[in-house]
């Protein structure tokens, strides 16, 4: 995912950038400007044009990535954890589903072990 590793540095260097201005607020800046994406997202969808989807779908992924990048600084969050966690989680239910198990009987398990890692830091 080549595209994607452009798009996180395109994202540092926004970054380095945003510490020499008060435009931005931060991760919360971003997070509200996710809300606004998924909107436009919506407004776009029954109206067919893939370039205008494609678009919005970018600017939410920007406005994302933006965040991870945002509350790397912020909260000590590390966007490789992010990513390998979102991989762990999603491949065990879907694993679990194609085996026969019920997506929420994993989600179940999957919150028992995140409670148990939190609790032994």
């Amino acid at each position: 995912m080549e595209a994607f590793e452009t798009l996180l540095s395109i994202a540092q260097r926004k970054a380095r950038f945003d510490k020499t201005s008060n435009w931005s607020n931060g991760a919360e800046t971003y997070i509200n400007e996710i809300k606004n994406e998924v909107d436009e997202v919506l407004e776009e969808l029954p109206k067919g044009r893939i370039c205008y989807l494609e678009d919005e779908l970018g600017d939410l992924l920007w406005d994302y990535v933006n965040t991870l990048i945002a509350l790397e600084e912020e909260k000590g969050v590390s966007v490789e954890s992010v990513l390998k966690r979102a991989c762990r989680k999603y491949d065990q239910r879907v694993s679990g589903i194609e085996s026969g198990k019920q997506w929420q009987e994993i989600k179940e398990i999957q919150n028992v072990m995140l409670a148990e890692e939190q609790a032994s830091k």
